[in-house]
């Protein structure tokens, strides 16, 4: 089978209504309660790489960073109808590239096991899993257990 090509774009400025596909389509309705806040957030953001085929907005990863000590990789989502297809590979590999030369690289995710997996396959550790220098992570959030 061969995969439908797309289109990576660097701090792009998103539409609004592509955007709100985008998050709606994963799910993601915290993010898209408050448009004007989820698109402060991306110019916010330090880097923002998306995903494009046919004009449409497939995916999309953005970061957080000092540029030398610290990239906090925040989201990274792609349209369910392609999932599994390279597109959210190929977003975090430009963003591991872009930030190559940064010391730490930190994510966090959910406990789906295709997500751990996909990280997994990317080089990432899980904290709970690291021996030689073990590391936990804490996050404070509101609606948090």
């Amino acid at each position: 089978m061969t995969l439908p090509s797309f289109e990576l774009r660097i701090n792009p400025d998103l539409p609004l209504d592509a955007l709100l596909a985008l998050y709606d389509s994963v799910g993601w309705a915290a993010y898209t309660r408050d448009p004007a806040g989820l698109q402060t957030a991306l110019r916010n953001s330090t880097y923002v790489v998306a995903a494009w085929r046919d004009g449409q907005l497939m995916g999309l990863a953005r970061a957080l960073s000092d540029d030398i000590s610290i990239v906090y990789i925040q989201d990274i989502l792609v349209r369910p109808e392609i999932q599994r297809g390279g597109v959210g590979r190929a977003l975090l590999a430009h963003l591991l590239e872009r930030f190559a030369h940064v010391r730490s690289v930190v994510l966090l995710t959910d406990s789906d096991e295709k997500q751990l997996r996909f990280y997994a396959s990317l080089g990432f550790k899980n904290t709970r899993d690291l021996v030689k220098v073990p590391l936990n992570a804490f996050v404070r959030m509101p609606g948090l257990e």
